[in-house]
């Protein structure tokens, strides 16, 4: 796995001088070293998580967001779900996998998945400010799953968007 974070760090626990200015520095987090050392104890089971970059991590609640470069959402998905098991056990919170570098759309379709985005508008508002309107479809059961409230506070801190959701019949 590739990282903010040298290889040597991750593997053994202990921080070189220029990973611990990171962390002082608050470029890499608490959090961060934690996934990170844990993605990196997967890789002899998953061998594909050997491509994937680690961009950072962040909680929402009950939820642990991870974030990785584009097209490396699908390798870390590629095992049944194998990884987000183990990290939901390791973590005891909810995983979600999303893209840092992606565009607008994919994030959000990433991050209301597996509910399916009608469509999505910009709302300019009288103060200046723009919100995203996300219109997503049907109201059914597996809207539960996903706390609509989560996944606002995870685009602001993300994106800086926000985001106003609404649900199509």
């Amino acid at each position: 796995m590739k990282a903010e974070l040298c290889q040597f760090c991750l593997r053994s626990g202990i921080l070189c001088p220029k990973c611990r200015m990171k962390v002082e520095r608050g470029e890499i987090t608490q959090l961060d070293l934690e996934v990170a050392r844990s993605l990196v104890s997967l890789e002899n089971e998953y061998p594909m998580l050997q491509e994937v970059y680690f961009r950072g991590a962040l909680e929402v609640n009950e939820t642990l967001v991870i974030l990785v470069r584009r097209g490396d959402a699908s390798k870390i998905l590629s095992y049944g779900g194998k990884i987000i098991k183990a990290l939901e056990s390791k973590f005891g919170k909810n995983v979600r996998i999303l893209e840092y570098n992606s565009s607008e759309r994919k994030f959000i379709e990433d991050l209301f998945a597996p509910l399916n985005v009608v469509t999505i508008n910009k709302i300019w508002l009288p103060d200046g400010s723009v919100e995203t309107r996300v219109i997503l479809k049907g109201k059914d059961k597996r809207r539960r799953s996903l706390n609509i409230d989560v996944a606002k506070e995870i685009a602001k801190r993300i994106k800086g968007m926000t985001l106003r959701v609404e649900f199509a019949e």
